[in-house]
């Protein structure tokens, strides 16, 4: 897990430290740095966990992980050279990131300049690697762009940062033989509940089998497609213990039906041993967090991080509840409108 994130002049950030927990909140405006900070955490913790045929040492070495590091960064942030992830300054700015995890084996520390092409100075080399890869979830579905999508992301250049290519990667698995762990099937439930049947891959593509009969995914409403996929993960146990989730915008195309579903499911997880990073401009989702954290959930230890702009400078409050993350900017837009409309009534 994840203990600290602190960045100096990365994007956005002239200078902050994010201190984390299992359950991470984070909101703000557009602009703020949401998806950056989940794009950051997540490019470390992918990079600590190299893919079999990637050719990295038994040990990390600063030869293999400050070209890879830079590369990942690259492929998922889509500058275009390392560089531009450096933030905008008169001069030549140096920018610098160091992520510290419980397990210290981990701990990493690194920083490039304006001028860099690809390649990120290493200045505390993590002495191990991860046990488990992070998933990444973008606001929209992957389940109908699935079929053959790695392969041809791999030959072709597609639009798609390469978070996309990962989760493909990582959905295409096949449910283990055997019952399911108690605590997995305790996610799955009020999911499959939510999809009224049960998700198959079949021959490279997936289908939701209901009582009415099977249908192809791409027919599938892309709310429900987005708790298909979460579903999928839960159940080949791609997200268990000692992993991460960064799911950006969970509320994307889902009715409050369907988010009052999500944040149990968030809390299961973290509660689970996977570190969640969820970045949200749902104030409904924030609610319902808040409400469950507050009664039978209150053990997880979570933590609520608001990011607000202020004179074109990011500002950073976080705490442990809701209230301590500072404005919530959809609160206010909300209390506005319904002014304005209960004007019109009377």
């Amino acid at each position: 897990m994840i203990k600290s994130l602190t960045v100096k002049d990365f994007t956005v950030f002239s200078e902050a430290r994010f201190d984390l927990g299992a359950l991470n909140i984070i909101h703000g405006e557009n602009g703020a740095g949401k998806t950056h900070l989940l794009k950051l955490a997540y490019s470390v913790w992918s990079t600590l966990r190299p893919e079999t045929s990637a050719g990295a040492p038994e040990r990390p070495t600063k030869k293999w992980l400050e070209p890879e590091l830079g590369r990942k960064l690259t492929a998922v942030f889509r500058p275009d050279k390392l560089g531009r992830l450096a933030r905008r300054m008169p001069g030549t700015a140096k920018a610098s990131v160091n992520v510290r995890f419980d397990d210290k084996s981990l701990n990493t520390k690194f920083e490039f300049h304006t001028r860099s092409s690809s390649d990120v100075t290493v200045k505390s080399l993590p002495e191990a690697w991860a046990e488990l890869a992070p998933v990444y979830l973008p606001t929209r579905e992957a389940l109908s762009v699935f079929p053959g999508f790695v392969s041809l992301y791999e030959g072709t250049r597609l639009p798609f940062d390469e978070t996309w290519r990962d989760l493909c990667q990582q959905l295409d698995a096949r449910l283990l033989q055997g019952p399911r762990p108690a605590a997995v099937q305790h996610m799955l439930d009020p999911l499959s509940l939510a999809l009224g049947g049960e998700l198959r891959l079949e021959k490279d593509r997936f289908y939701l089998y209901l009582p009415s009969g099977r249908m192809e995914i791409d027919l599938v409403a892309e709310g429900v497609r987005k708790l298909a996929m979460l579903a999928w993960l839960v159940a080949t146990q791609k997200l268990q213990s000692k992993g991460a989730l960064f799911w950006d915008e969970p509320e994307a195309n889902l009715n409050p039906k369907l988010v009052k579903l999500v944040a149990p499911v968030l809390i299961g997880l973290a509660r689970s041993g996977v570190q969640v990073f969820a970045a949200t401009h749902s104030l409904f989702l924030m609610r319902e967090l808040h409400v469950l954290l507050q009664g039978a959930d209150k053990g997880v230890k979570t933590r609520f991080i608001g990011l607000h702009l202020n004179d074109g400078e990011v500002t950073v409050d976080q705490g442990d509840t809701l209230d301590d993350s500072g404005e919530i900017s959809t609160l206010d837009e909300t209390l506005e409108q319904s002014e304005r409309y209960l004007a019109l009534e009377g």
